[in-house]
């Protein structure tokens, strides 16, 4: 009996059939130029399809009715957002064949290039072949397409920060792929467009000092370019304020008594810190033309306005403004230097009630004893300098009927209510306060005083009446 040998022999089927293969999709990056500066976005030419085979269009009825090459949208007439609701109307991509096989196609007997479309859909034809199939076709290769956004798209729509996408199938079996996505993808970016670098503000007035309300300046108009939302956060580069005076004395305020906000609702009002601090009243979102405008201003109460901002000088500091996407990702920085110059300003007023002063000598005791007159608030200060009084007469005599006299006119002397100091009037001025504070609108009590000596000196003199003009000005110190 044989013996019999067994053999395993092992058998492997491989199946190596053809899938569908994975669509080629057409990507577009948008450069944020484009979107912020609103111009046209135009693509370098792109491959949509490839031709690996034909030469020639499909052409029905003996050749005669050609089958013109199609796009159509089948999810639907706008641009998806990739994460949130907002769409692209069709409208905002153009597209046009630039090539097959690296040269156009044919157009022979009426067949034509169309110009720039939008998808829809429809079935667009993206070519119009030649009437009959001898008149021409094409090369074999790649097909493709350049694409274009009008300026005007980017002025009327909102374009966020992601992918928009839209489904396009074609008729053609022989071109590849059959089916693909196009697809506008938008960087994530923040720009400053418009912003004041500087802020210079001038105090001429201490009227300005007087008004009660609130002081608002603006710091112009702001404006900002973005694809993604973005808070608006600011601070002070300093938590005080620099300040010259006008005589070149430095010193300091605090930025806390300057308070931001807008002149409308974009920005809550808060007071100003060397830290960050997020002034967005909402989340300034992706608008239609990709841009958010708005007017910061600075606010001073009238009380603090007075208090820290009326000595003569230069008040300055720096604004630091940030832009910053909600999720802290992108920031975008931009800094306004603020100048505040309050010019020296002074003013002396005498109220009506007290332009005369009167000495009625009409007893022996006026003689013998002299005289002295305190007139309550008959000066009126305002000086934003360290300042001291001075006062003068027009004339070294008292005049009668505008003739001058022998009357010296420094038999009346003149001084300030809580000082010792009383000067001899003369044409010659005489300092009568000394080293004053700034100070707004304060009213100062004068007193004049003829000495007994001076009194005496008026014996004999006709009864009438003798005058003498005095003067009070100010010497900034």
């Amino acid at each position: 009996m044989k013996k019999m040998r067994a053999f395993l022999i092992g058998i492997f089927i491989v199946f190596c059939g053809s899938a569908a293969s994975k669509a080629q999709d057409v990507y577009l990056s948008v450069p944020e130029s484009n979107i912020f500066n609103r111009t046209e976005f135009t693509s370098v030419p792109t491959r949509v399809m490839t031709n690996a085979n034909r030469t020639n269009w499909d052409y029905a009825f003996l050749g005669l009715l050609p089958t013109a090459p199609t796009f159509t949208s089948v999810s639907g007439p706008t641009f998806t957002h990739s994460s949130s609701s907002l769409t692209l109307p069709s409208s905002t991509l153009l597209w046009q064949l630039e090539s097959m096989g690296g040269q156009l196609p044919y157009t022979g007997i009426s067949g034509y290039l169309p110009g720039f479309q939008s998808f829809s859909t429809s079935a667009v034809k993206w070519f119009e072949p030649p009437s009959i199939s001898l008149a021409g076709g094409f090369n074999r290769g790649n097909i493709n397409f350049t694409f274009k956004i009008p300026a005007s798209q980017f002025t009327a729509n909102a374009f966020r920060a992601g992918n928009y996408s839209m489904d396009i199938t074609q008729n053609y079996n022989d071109f590849t792929p059959r089916n693909f996505k196009t697809i506008l993808i938008i960087p994530s970016s923040i720009r400053w467009v418009a912003n004041s670098l500087t802020k210079y503000i001038e105090i001429s007035s201490l009227n300005d000092y007087r008004n009660t309300s609130t002081r608002v300046w603006d710091l112009g108009n702001t404006e900002i370019a973005n694809t993604v939302d973005f808070n608006f956060g600011a601070k002070a580069a300093s938590a005080n304020i620099q300040f010259t005076s006008s005589k070149g004395v430095p010193g300091t305020r605090n930025i806390a008594s300057i308070k931001l906000g807008s002149n409308g609702s974009a920005l809550t009002t808060k007071a100003l810190s060397a830290d960050f601090q997020n002034f967005s009243a909402a989340n300034f979102s992706v608008a239609a033309g990709n841009r958010n405008s708005f007017t910061p201003q600075l606010y001073v109460s009238a009380e603090d306005f007075k208090n820290f901002f009326f000595e003569a000088g230069t008040y300055t500091f720096e604004l630091n403004f940030n832009a910053s996407s909600t999720d802290n990702s992108i920031n975008s920085l931009q800094n306004t230097a603020v100048q505040l110059k309050v010019l020296p300003l002074s003013e002396i007023t005498i109220p009506s009630s007290g332009r005369n002063v009167n000495f009625n000598f009409n007893t022996a005791a006026h003689y013998t004893d002299g005289q002295s007159q305190m007139i309550p608030n008959q000066i009126m200060l305002s000086n934003n300098e360290n300042f001291e009084l001075y006062v003068k007469s027009d004339e070294n005599y008292f005049k009668k009927g505008g003739l001058q006299t022998n009357i010296n006119s420094n038999i009346l002397q003149i001084g300030v209510d809580g000082s010792s100091v009383s000067v001899p009037l003369s044409k010659t001025p005489q300092k009568i306060l000394f080293n004053g504070a700034p100070v707004l609108d304060r009213g100062l009590n004068v007193r004049y005083t003829i000495s007994p000596a001076g009194a005496q000196s008026l014996v004999g003199k006709e009864n009438t009446t003798y005058s003498v003009n005095v003067y009070y000005s100010f010497t900034a110190i």
